[in-house]
């Protein structure tokens, strides 16, 4: 039993030495739009897509943002009003009187959503086809509850050019102020750049790809070579979707084959508005696409449950278990010293991945040691994903529940 306890403990610590050298330092939070120079000797136009569904609290908001961009160039918003009822579309239009520019703003009454859609990737298809009329170089596709820094578009479409590159994506700052916040989202930034390393989507000869779907530069020709988004009509994360088709289907160059390039990365001034302010709205966040990341397997999900616990509470329980068993040890036996230090040694580690991402979203040191029961708690809700789609409730978002692709 010993042998098979004090395994477990080394194959954690090995795990997480594993993750920390060999995974495309992922926690790291050096991959940020902010560091980009912005000199343009060419100004592409660029078409802003937004799909809002009943987002009249927010879209004041960021609809001021991106109507109050710095870009030099040429530029319109398409707002797509996916059938609110709250008057978002009215909202809308004062704001664009408000700032000065009504017309730079296109306002889209949604049409029904027809079958083999998701509601948000049926309005943005309806945003583009609208938009095409501007033959645009390049669509930024962003959501309706975002705040762009002034000079977001500038610094994007600097980030394209330069570059040279089809996708350019943001993880915007999402919003961290209340106690749920400050303990569960960053934790959900930490777990996406471990599944994605930015530094391998980043790179073209890494098969790794994803994006950030609150901020989404994609160049028009890049958008026609894959197929346009109906592609992935059926995806509920339609950000990583889009992200895999533009970097697998890669671009055609005098007789070259090479894969479509694509960057994301952090961005310390663009931030999300939308609040988390309590367990149940970041539990049913999380739930709602966690299953469809495991592509709805059982099997996947059973793998998961398992590394979870293995990466991720066997250090913490090491230790305890180490500590209890000192108290109870009889004289001469130092095995609970060997699963204290056992234990430590993975929950430092631990800590030490975690900690560049504490210290971005300017949270307390000590959170930094509070990953084991932040993983048990996504852990759950991983869980419960499952369980809401077995019982026909997964994918559910404004009104609408989405089933997997398979029962389409």
């Amino acid at each position: 039993m010993d042998v098979i306890v004090l395994g477990l403990m080394f194959l954690s610590s090995t795990i997480w030495l594993g993750l920390l050298f060999f995974r495309g330092q992922f926690w790291q939070t050096d991959q940020q739009l902010e560091v980009t120079e912005t000199q343009l000797q060419s100004l592409p136009v660029v078409c802003v897509v937004v799909p809002a569904r009943n987002e009249a609290d927010l879209i004041s908001t960021s609809l001021r943002s991106l109507l109050l961009q710095d870009y030099p160039g040429s530029f319109n918003v398409f707002l797509v009003d996916d059938r609110s009822t709250d008057g978002t579309a009215n909202f809308a239009e004062g704001v664009a009187r408000a700032v000065g520019k009504p017309q730079q703003l296109h306002i889209i009454s949604g049409a029904s959503l027809p079958p083999g859609w998701s509601g948000k990737l049926w309005a943005v298809e309806q945003g583009i086809n609208s938009a095409s009329k501007f033959a645009p170089d390049y669509f930024l596709l962003t959501d309706a509850d975002i705040e762009h820094d002034p000079g977001n578009l500038r610094r994007l479409v600097a980030k394209a050019v330069q570059e040279d590159l089809d996708l350019v994506s943001v993880m915007v700052r999402l919003r961290c102020e209340s106690f749920w916040e400050k303990l569960l989202i960053p934790a959900f930034v930490f777990f996406f750049q471990k599944l994605y390393p930015f530094r391998w989507v980043n790179n073209p000869n890494n098969r790794t790809a994803a994006a950030a779907g609150g901020s989404i530069l994609i160049a028009r020709e890049a958008l026609e070579r894959i197929g346009g988004i109906q592609v992935i009509r059926q995806a509920l994360i339609d950000d990583c979707a889009l992200a895999q088709a533009v970097k697998q289907i890669g671009r055609q160059s005098n007789s070259s084959f090479s894969r479509g390039h694509i960057w994301l990365g952090l961005s310390t001034l663009t931030h999300s508005l939308r609040p988390y302010d309590s367990l149940a709205m970041i539990w049913d966040m999380v739930a709602r696409t966690a299953y469809t990341q495991l592509n709805y397997s059982p099997l996947l999900l059973l793998g998961t449950l398992v590394g979870m616990i293995l990466i991720y509470l066997v250090a913490p329980v090491s230790v305890i278990l180490g500590a209890f068993w000192g108290n109870w040890a009889m004289s001469g036996d130092k095995t609970h010293y060997v699963y204290a230090f056992t234990g430590l040694l993975g929950w430092l580690l631990m800590a030490l991945a975690y900690y560049p991402t504490i210290r971005f979203y300017k949270c307390s040191f000590w959170l930094a040691f509070s990953l084991p029961a932040i993983a048990f708690l996504y852990t759950l809700m991983t869980l419960d994903s499952a369980l809401r789609h077995w019982q026909g409730r997964g994918g559910a978002w404004k009104g609408r529940v989405y089933p997997s692709p398979d029962n389409l």
